[in-house]
C-alpha cells in the first residue's frame, strides 16, 4: 500500500509538501488501491512504459513521498492490544516525541494543538505489555507529564486509499 509523505521542512517546523506531476499523482492512486500492481498495469493506466514508472515509482520513494508497505490486521498477527495514548509534556516537545518514535511499540506519533501536546499510538502483544510500557518507557520520558490511554475495542477503518487530491 503506498503511503504519501512530505518532503523536508520549510521553516524548520512546517513540512513542505513534494511537488509532483499528474502522472506521479496517478501512479500514487493506483498503488494505494492496490500496492502490488504490476508496472506494466500502470503503465497502461498512465500512458508510460513500464521502465518509466519503475523510474517514476523509484524516485518517489527515493524522495521519500510515499513508502510502500504491508499493512496488516494486528489482531491477525497476533497483536491483541491497540491504544493512542495522549500525552502531556513540559519543556520542548521535539525531544520527548523523537524518544517515543524509538520505542518499538509504538507506530504513530503527532504533535498536537490542544489538550494534548502529542498522540502516540502503540500496537502491544496484549494488556500487561501495554501496561509495562505505560510505566517503564512512556512515562519514564522526562518532560512527559501526563498520559491518558484511550484503548482500542474495535477497528472499524484503517485505509491509506485517500488519494493526491
Amino acid at each position: 500500500m503506498a503511503q504519501p509523505r512530505s518532503e523536508g521542512p520549510t521553516n524548520g517546523d512546517q513540512p513542505r509538501p513534494a511537488v509532483i506531476d499528474a502522472t506521479n499523482k496517478r501512479i500514487i492512486e493506483l498503488l494505494q488501491s492496490d500496492g502490488r500492481k504490476p508496472f506494466v498495469s500502470i503503465a497502461q493506466d498512465v500512458g508510460l512504459s513500464e521502465g518509466a514508472v519503475r523510474q517514476r515509482v523509484q524516485r518517489l520513494t527515493d524522495a521519500g513521498v510515499m513508502q510502500i508497505v504491508a499493512v496488516t490486521d494486528p489482531l491477525v498477527v497476533g497483536f491483541t492490544r491497540q491504544a493512542m495514548i495522549g500525552v502531556r509534556t513540559r519543556g520542548d516537545v521535539g525531544p520527548i516525541a523523537d524518544q517515543l518514535c524509538a520505542i518499538p511499540q509504538v507506530d504513530y506519533v503527532v504533535t498536537t494543538a490542544g489538550s494534548f501536546d502529542l498522540l502516540v499510538e502503540v500496537v502491544c502483544e496484549g494488556d500487561a505489555e501495554l501496561l509495562d510500557l505505560l510505566m517503564t518507557r512512556i512515562r519514564t520520558v522526562p518532560g512527559v507529564t501526563d498520559t491518558e490511554t484511550f484503548v482500542y475495542l474495535k477497528l472499524n477503518k484503517q485505509h491509506y486509499d485517500w488519494g493526491t487530491r
